[in-house]
């Protein structure tokens, strides 16, 4: 099966001034295509090297395999989390039984988003800030992945922001803070809110499968 680029559901300058339009078309179709061209080159090149029985071209691909799907299933998530800022969707009132759970967890939705940006700006190198939902208890967390490492096991994410530089440096420079505060502008609580109500594999929909295999 070979994966292709999702659509997203809004137009490259629809985040703007938040994420500017330059950076939603680079980052959608120059580097989220790019993963999925050497994911779908690695699985190929898997099938290959089953059919001859070879173990050691088998491990060293799955490196690659996890680096490539990771960043598929990443910036898929992604982009279905943001939302222009005009839409009802990008008001926490929109989600009203997460918001309450935030409430619970961190005493309010703002010092939730408080600790989160903590998070995000405490990052070394590239790699994601995650709200999950730990799946055996229900508790809220923030998270951290590394590079394109999905959220382990055992965590459903809810919200992922990338934090590589390629989501804000053409706009924001060496400025992280201004973008981890502007996010917030665009992020699409609703559907963040689905995700917290529905099921782990509903989170990753078609891709459930590829998350599974890595």
């Amino acid at each position: 099966m070979a994966f292709t680029l999702p659509p997203l559901p809004y137009a490259y300058d629809a985040l703007e001034p938040h994420i500017s339009a330059q950076i939603m078309t680079l980052h959608h179709t120059k580097h989220h295509q790019t993963y999925i061209n050497i994911l779908n080159a690695t699985l190929a090149s898997q099938v290959t090297a089953s059919s001859k029985s070879d173990i050691v071209t088998q491990l060293h691909l799955q490196t690659n395999l996890n680096f490539s799907a990771g960043g598929h299933i990443n910036h898929t998530l992604f982009w279905e989390n943001l939302i222009p800022s005009s839409s009802p969707s990008s008001q926490p009132s929109s989600a009203p039984k997460l918001t309450a759970a935030l409430t619970t967890r961190f005493g309010s939705v703002e010092k939730f988003q408080e600790k989160f940006n903590d998070v995000l700006l405490g990052l070394k190198g590239s790699g994601w800030g995650w709200l999950v939902q730990d799946v055996e208890t229900g508790g809220l967390e923030i998270i951290t992945s590394k590079d394109q490492d999905i959220v382990p096991a055992g965590k459903k994410p809810l919200l992922g922001i990338d934090m590589w530089e390629h989501a804000y440096y053409l706009q924001y420079l060496n400025d992280k803070g201004s973008y981890a505060k502007g996010v917030w502008k665009v992020v699409n609580w609703k559907k963040v809110e689905e995700r917290f109500e529905g099921s782990f594999d509903a989170v990753f929909g078609q891709l459930a499968g590829l998350r599974s295999s890595i």
